[in-house]
Parts: structure tokens; C-alpha cells; sequence
């Protein structure tokens, strides 16, 4: 066997491996168990509830879940702009890098506090070292904010009838404490160990063998990598994120840090199933994401595996006409697969460049992010599935003529209305941004560093990651201007926070909802014929949203070459 693809077959197997128990753990940090972690983490906790004035055993309904969401966020957004703006005359600062632009500073903050990352300046250059600690904060918490959000919905579907949803500060801490912490810290230690610097001391001077002086950039990025993979956060310490040889020093700091970015979101599907115990249910939806990402990726792979075939045709060795843009340390395979991943969990990190990938592959990304519901972002992943398992229960009971309920609550027309407004947002903000920038030339055309279909494909793609709030891009596009950092920025806070108000409220709503016990009408929602009708629907949204546009850009550059 090839042993790119029996690497890559290691990697997805240890992470499905690993996603179970750490699904099961996740369930009991949720539902207040006892746990390994508590002697370490209770007295920590303890300490931040006395010091912030927070109560964590207050009981909040969906409503005020929303609100304390919001606030906590606005509060991070104003705090990354005082930094941002002025990291220019404060301390931690050794190789003066200036202040960052208002504009690039909403973007900037705005794409952190919302798990998006989507970084148009180089992080060596664009930040000092305060300004990065405070993005890795926000790498943290946005994270946790996702999966307090997801906890809204375990909550809502344990008990039979309730208003009570927890607490999100509780969640919220609990999520970054005895979660992502623990395996951002095992993560980290791997990548020091692999040669990832961990250092507050600023460029350093070498010799090269060619006897030339070079500087290189150098900083605290273990910490800062690790919580960017465990949080499917993806924004890079370096310029070029995880194909920079200090982010991603070997083949074995790849396969860490790919691991560590499938690993929680395919634990949350296992920890749903676990909280509200309904283990077959969560076994139906990790197959559906499990299909929709093997649709996606297979191709991928063997696209970039074989290469250009137009360079294939003038006598080079198929696959060597297809190392454009990638690593010779991973390989085409390998960064094929990292490709897909990386835009269907919404991490967003590369470690080659998407924009030198085949039309195809290409197209396969967008479709990743498009789709935006097979694993997706920690907690997020599961937001966005819920609103395409609520359209497929109202549709299968129309089409059955059973009740559609889910889980032993009736799904009617208000849940419909905010379902299908959320679902359809996404494709909207992409479309319609899109068409903005393509009617507005005097804005974007000097940007594009490639025209014709593939320039189209570069704004199609800039907008889709930030709807997504994925991250990575098709960097031929020169995005650090005012138009693309204000629009992707409008793109981004919409894109993040009404897909989660909507799911949130839909849960809430179902909560407060007396339970209907199973009988003989009930729809089955846990059985494989269900899963074909949830992936029926995911799959004919995202052709009759995205198919058009697809046409206009990888698709048509992909005939075009053929």
C-alpha cells in the first residue's frame, strides 16, 4: 500500500478511535460527573467563579443563554481592538512590529472572536507577541463559546419538559477548562518536543550554508498551534500557517495536529449520543458526516495524487506535476486529505496552499465549506447538523404522514420558519457578497491575481470560508484592503452568531414542549433510512444553492483545461 495513503488511513482511524471515549468524557464534563480532571480543574474554577461575581449554578432559559453569548463576545471584540490598534507602544513587543489598521483590526479581531482566523496579515510580521497571546485567548473562548452554545441542545433533549438549560458560563468554562486545555497542553508538548519554538525572545540571526545572514521569526507558537488545531480555530502563528516548517516541524507534528483538529468535533456527535442517551442517534449522524466527508475527500486525493494532466502530457511522472504549493515533507496524498478536512471541520489551517490545487479539488473545498454540516467546528458542527435533522423529520412526516417529531417533541411551524431562514442564510451571505464584489471591479479587480474563471473562484472562496467561518483562502487574492477586510467582517459576525441563535432558540423552543412518548406513528430518527433522508436534504440544498456558482468558477476552469 502507498504509504501516503496507509499515513492518512492511520490518521482518520486514531481519530475516530480517540473521538469515543473522549465523546463519552465530554458527555460527563456536561452533565456534572465525577471525572479524573476535577482535583485539578474544581479549585481553578472555583477561584475564577469568586473573582468574577459568577454564580454557575443559576439556571438561564435559551433566551438568556443568547444574551450572555452576545455580551461576553462584544466584550472580547472591544478588548482585541484596543490591543490590535495599539500592540505597537505595549510590552511584549521585541521586533516593533506596528499598529494594526482599523479596518484590519475589526477583521482581525472579528475573525477570532468568532472562530473564523481568517488572517489577512502574516503573523510574524502583523502581530507582536501580547497581540498574539490575545488571539490565542480568543482561540480558546470562542471555541468554548461553540460548544456552551451545543450544550443548549444536549440539555433541551435529556429532559422531557423544561425551560432550565444550565448555565453558559458554566459550559463556557468547563468547555475551555476541562476540554480543550488538557489536550491543547498534550498537543503543545509534541510540538516543542518536534522543534516548534516556544519563546518570548525575538528574531533570531543564522548563517546560512550559502555563508548569507538571514533573520527568522521565531516566537511563543507551540501554545499558540496546538489550541489553533484543538479548536478548529486554524489561525497560524507564521504567515503561511501549518506548512511553515516551525508550525509543523515532521510528519509527525502533520498527523498531531490533524488528529487534534478531527478529534472533538467527531467526540461531540459521540457525546450528544451519550448525554441524552441515545447512542444509536449518534451513530446515525457521525455516519452521515462520515459519508459526506469520504464523498469529498477520496477524490481529492487521487486528484492531487495524479496531478495536472496537461504536465503528465509532456513526460513528467504522474504526481510530480502535482507538488505546486505543497510540502515534500507530507506529500500530495497527505495534503489532499489535510485540504478536505480542514474545510469540512472548519479548522481552516493548511498545510499547503488551496489555491494551487487542481479545479476539482478545489471545487471539493468550497463544497466542504459550503455544506458546512458534515463534523463541522467544536460544538458548531453539531448547531449546524441539528437545523438539517429538524428539515428532515418535517419533511419524512409529510411524506409519511406521521407527526414530525424529534426525540418526543413536535416540530411545527415556528421551528420550520427559524430552521429554514438559518439554513438558507448561509448560501445567501456567500451568493450575494459574491455578486457585490463582482459588479463592484473598482473594488476588487486589483486584488484578483488571477483572472478569468479561477479570479472568480478566489472571491467565491473568500466568502465561503468566511461564511463558514473557516479561514483559509485561495491567497492569489491580495485581501488586506478596506473592502475585503469590512466585508468579510460583516459576513463573519452574521455567519457565526445567527446560526447559533437560530438552533439555540429552535432547542429552547423544543424544551419547553410536553413530551409525546414513541408509539407506533412516531418517526424513527436513529435508523439508517433516516440518515439517507437527513444526507438527501444536505446534499439537494447545497446543489440547487451552490451548483451555479460552482459552474461559473472551479468547474469552468476545469474544462477549460481539458
Amino acid at each position: 500500500m502507498n504509504t501516503e495513503i496507509l499515513g492518512i488511513l492511520v490518521m482518520f482511524g486514531l481519530s475516530i478511535i480517540l473521538a469515543i471515549p473522549l465523546g463519552k468524557y465530554i458527555a460527563k464534563v456536561y452533565a456534572g460527573e465525577r471525572t479524573l480532571l476535577d482535583p485539578i480543574f474544581n479549585p481553578l474554577e472555583k477561584l475564577f467563579y469568586r473573582l468574577s461575581g459568577i454564580n454557575p449554578k443559576t439556571a438561564m432559559n435559551w433566551k438568556q443563554h443568547i444574551v450572555a453569548l452576545l455580551i461576553i463576545n462584544a466584550v472580547w471584540f472591544v478588548l482585541g481592538m484596543i490591543v490590535l490598534m495599539m500592540q505597537g507602544s505595549l510590552p511584549l513587543n521585541p521586533d516593533k512590529n506596528p499598529n494594526m489598521s482599523v479596518d484590519l483590526a475589526f477583521n482581525t479581531v472579528v475573525s477570532f472572536v468568532v472562530n473564523c482566523n481568517l488572517q489577512h496579515y502574516s503573523g510574524e510580521s502583523g502581530l507582536s507577541y501580547l497581540g498574539q497571546y490575545w488571539l490565542m485567548f480568543l482561540q480558546f473562548v470562542s471555541a468554548g463559546t461553540g460548544m456552551a452554545a451545543a450544550v443548549v441542545i444536549f440539555k433541551a433533549f435529556r429532559e422531557k419538559t423544561t425551560i432550565s438549560l444550565g448555565n453558559f458560563y458554566e459550559h463556557l468554562v468547563k468547555s475551555c477548562t476541562r476540554i480543550l486545555l488538557p489536550i491543547s497542553f498534550i498537543v503543545a508538548v509534541v510540538l516543542v518536543f518536534e522543534g516548534t519554538p516556544m519563546t518570548f525572545e525575538g528574531k533570531d540571526t543564522m548563517t546560512t550554508l550559502q555563508g548569507d545572514t538571514v533573520s527568522v521569526s521565531r516566537g511563543p507558537a507551540a501554545a499558540f498551534v496546538a489550541i489553533k488545531h484543538v479548536g478548529t480555530n486554524g489561525g497560524g502563528f507564521f504567515g503561511v500557517n501549518s506548512a511553515h516548517p516551525f508550525e509543523n516541524p515532521s510528519y509527525l507534528t502533520n498527523m498531531v495536529e490533524m488528529i487534534a483538529q478531527m478529534v472533538i468535533p467527531m467526540a461531540m456527535v459521540f457525546a450528544f449520543g451519550y448525554f441524552i442517551k441515545r447512542g444509536k442517534l449518534s451513530w446515525m449522524i457521525f455516519g452521515v458526516m462520515t459519508l459526506g466527508f469520504l464523498l469529498l475527500v477520496i477524490p481529492t486525493i487521487r486528484t492531487e495524487m495524479y496531478g495536472n494532466p496537461a504536465i503528465t502530457a509532456m513526460g513528467v511522472e504522474p504526481g510530480l506535476g502535482a507538488m505546486e504549493g505543497k510540502e515534500v515533507r507530507f506529500g500530495a496524498a497527505t495534503s489532499g486529505f489535510w485540504s478536505i478536512a480542514t474545510t469540512v471541520i472548519s479548522t481552516g489551517s493548511v498545510n499547503a496552499m488551496h489555491d494551487s490545487m487542481m479545479p476539482l479539488s478545489g471545487m471539493n473545498e468550497l463544497l466542504a465549506m459550503m455544506t458546512n454540516s458534515f463534523y463541522g467546528g467544536v460544538g458548531v458542527g453539531i448547531l449546524n447538523f441539528f437545523l438539517f435533522l429538524v428539515l428532515a423529520v418535517f419533511i419524512s412526516g409529510l411524506m409519511v404522514g406521521r407527526t414530525p417529531e424529534f426525540l418526543g417533541k413536535k416540530i411545527e411551524a415556528k421551528e420550520m420558519k427559524i430552521a429554514i431562514i438559518i439554513t438558507l442564510l448561509h448560501p445567501f451571505l456567500i451568493l450575494a457578497i459574491t455578486a457585490l464584489a463582482v459588479a463592484l471591479p473598482d473594488y476588487t479587480v486589483e486584488s484578483i491575481n488571477n483572472p478569468g474563471f479561477h479570479g472568480f473562484s478566489e472571491m467565491l472562496y473568500e466568502y465561503t470560508s468566511s461564511a463558514a467561518n473557516n479561514g483559509s483562502g485561495f491567497e492569489g487574492l491580495k485581501d488586506n484592503t478596506p473592502w475585503w477586510n469590512i466585508s468579510t467582517g460583516i459576513v463573519l459576525i452574521l455567519s457565526r452568531f445567527l446560526p447559533i441563535i437560530g438552533p439555540v432558540a429552535i432547542a429552547g423552543l423544543l424544551a419547553e414542549k410536553k413530551f409525546i412518548p414513541e408509539g407506533g406513528g412516531t418517526l424513527q430518527t436513529d435508523t439508517s433510512t433516516f440518515g439517507v433522508v437527513v444526507f438527501t436534504v444536505i446534499v439537494v440544498v447545497a446543489a440547487l444553492a451552490f451548483f451555479p456558482a460552482l459552474a461559473l468558477g472551479p468547474l469552468a476552469e476545469y474544462f477549460s483545461k481539458i
